[in-house]
């Protein structure tokens, strides 16, 4: 027969089921601003009915209720809106970046102004033509080299500019792998963490919280792929585990590189590695030669992986420039590519021009272009007096000066046979296209990933309208079960004190 203080323990466990909720409810409005947290819920479960199946047990006409415990308190996260979220993440941190860095490229050249390229060497054909017209004008000779200074000086700039966001593109490859590796490093220790509290039955619901926010932002530098392991055979189901983190390529496909191996409890060390840093013989530009992973099992070259992947560490290794082979002059990349035309560009055109140009004693106008690579950033007009420009030959007036005039529409050798000014058109006309791409690209990405946050928010983010509505509902429960336990208390009163009375 079940003990008559029944009543009171079982309106003591509603009790303590019901304050659960309470104090669940208020961890939820309390972190309804924090970043990364999902809200949680009591899972409520019924005790074990009395009495169980035995020999010897109480002849009663059924099994009766014992009432009430607080099962487990569990966070309301979707895992397949998070693998959707990072994927779009991933993507949408490249397109970031890569915008970022085109915009600063459009910025520094500046097409169309009167500041641009385009606009010196217009001004330095027309002192071409005044020149032609009036070959022996002193006036007309100076404007010719001023004109061809500004040409040479403009090519200078642009080139020590690129070289110099370049520098800070650097800069920025070693900050995302320096934070890469911290978050890579934070990840573990919650696996850590996980591992030595789930064996004992606890669910560290906010340490997921945290280990999924971490895994947020690695996944806007590199594509993963995220993989749960029970910590233990004693962890609770409803426990998310130890996390491995796999690097992915651009198509989603597995590269078979852990960042993070949480069935092993380890994890990788990023680092970038240049062809500065190695071989300062070399004649060329710097560019990233190599990333590797290192681990417990050794240091693996991944940087074959990451550049076939998507994230904003790709996107800087693309803009600054990255050479798997560690020979070429000009590694792959957008500003080594622009500066590799720009190197092209005056080059032909300084050889064409002193070409035609002749000149006395075979003086060249322009300097500075034994070779094309680095001649954007060493250029310079070697002829400092009005007197040494040849603008006239013994058959014609001029004639020279014109020819030097019509080199904007000439073709170059040196520049595939197409002119000057188309060539530079090209140029220009590619990188507006490629930066209106990667425009294009990030608004999309960023539209796909609000629409994912959106949907995640939905399910895990913390509704203070319905968590108003819990705590009502919590609060008449627990007043309930307190009302509860006063009748109890009344009945064994009436037992206690006033049975057994009666003749007295």
């Amino acid at each position: 027969v079940m003990s008559t203080f029944h009543g009171l323990e079982m309106a003591k466990q509603a009790l303590f089921a019901q304050q659960s909720a309470l104090y669940t409810t208020g961890h939820n409005i309390a972190n309804a601003n924090t970043e990364g947290y999902s809200r949680q819920r009591v899972n409520f479960e019924t005790t074990s009915p009395y009495p169980a199946a035995a020999r010897n047990r109480a002849q009663i006409p059924g099994q009766m209720g014992t009432g009430v415990e607080a099962g487990s308190i569990q966070r309301i996260r979707d895992q397949y809106l998070d693998m959707q979220y990072r994927g779009e993440n991933s993507k949408a941190g490249y397109w970031e970046a890569k915008s970022n860095e085109l915009s600063r490229m459009e910025n520094l050249l500046n097409e169309p102004s009167e500041a641009g390229l385009s606009s010196v060497m217009d001004q330095f054909w027309q002192a071409l033509q005044d020149l032609s017209v009036n070959p022996e004008n002193a006036g007309a000779r100076s404007v010719v080299i001023q004109r061809g200074q500004a040409v040479a000086e403009t090519f200078n700039y642009l080139s020590s500019s690129l070289e110099s966001i370049r520098v800070d593109l650097k800069n920025q490859i070693n900050t995302t792998v320096l934070d890469a590796n911290s978050l890579i490093e934070q990840i573990h220790a919650i696996n850590v963490q996980a591992g030595e509290l789930e064996p004992h039955g606890y669910v560290a619901n906010d340490l997921y919280d945290e280990r999924d926010r971490l895994i947020d932002e690695l996944s806007s530098m590199m594509n993963i792929k995220v993989d749960r392991h029970k910590s233990a055979d004693s962890s609770r189901d409803i426990a998310d585990g130890v996390v491995t983190i796999e690097l992915l390529d651009d198509a989603g496909k597995s590269t078979g590189i852990k960042l993070v191996d949480g069935q092993n409890l380890d994890y990788g060390r990023l680092s970038a590695q240049y062809k500065s840093d190695d071989n300062t013989e070399f004649d060329g530009m710097d560019a990233v030669e190599g990333i590797t992973i290192k681990d417990a099992n050794g240091t693996k070259e991944i940087m074959e992986h990451v550049i076939n992947s998507s994230g904003s560490l790709k996107a800087y290794m693309e803009t600054y420039g990255y050479d798997i082979s560690g020979d070429n002059a000009y590694p792959t990349g957008d500003f080594p590519t622009m500066l590799r035309q720009l190197d092209e560009m005056a080059f032909g055109f300084a050889s064409a021009f002193n070409r035609i140009h002749g000149g006395i004693e075979e003086k060249n106008f322009f300097g500075g272009i034994d070779d094309p690579f680095g001649a954007a950033e060493n250029i310079f007009v070697e002829i400092t007096e009005g007197s040494d420009i040849h603008a006239s030959s013994e058959n014609g007036y001029g004639d020279i000066a014109n020819s030097l005039a019509n080199l904007l529409e000439s073709p170059i050798a040196e520049l595939d046979n197409t002119s000057i000014g188309t060539y530079y058109q090209s140029i220009i006309g590619k990188l507006g296209v490629d930066a209106q791409q990667a425009n294009g690209m990030k608004d999309n990405t960023n539209i796909l990933r609000a629409q994912v946050a959106n949907q995640r928010m939905s399910v895990s983010s913390v509704s203070l309208d319905e968590e108003m509505t819990n705590l009502l509902k919590f609060q008449h429960a627990y007043n309930a079960a307190a009302r509860m336990m006063t009748s109890t208390d009344e009945l064994l009163d009436r037992v206690i004190n006033n049975m057994g009375l009666v003749g007295r």
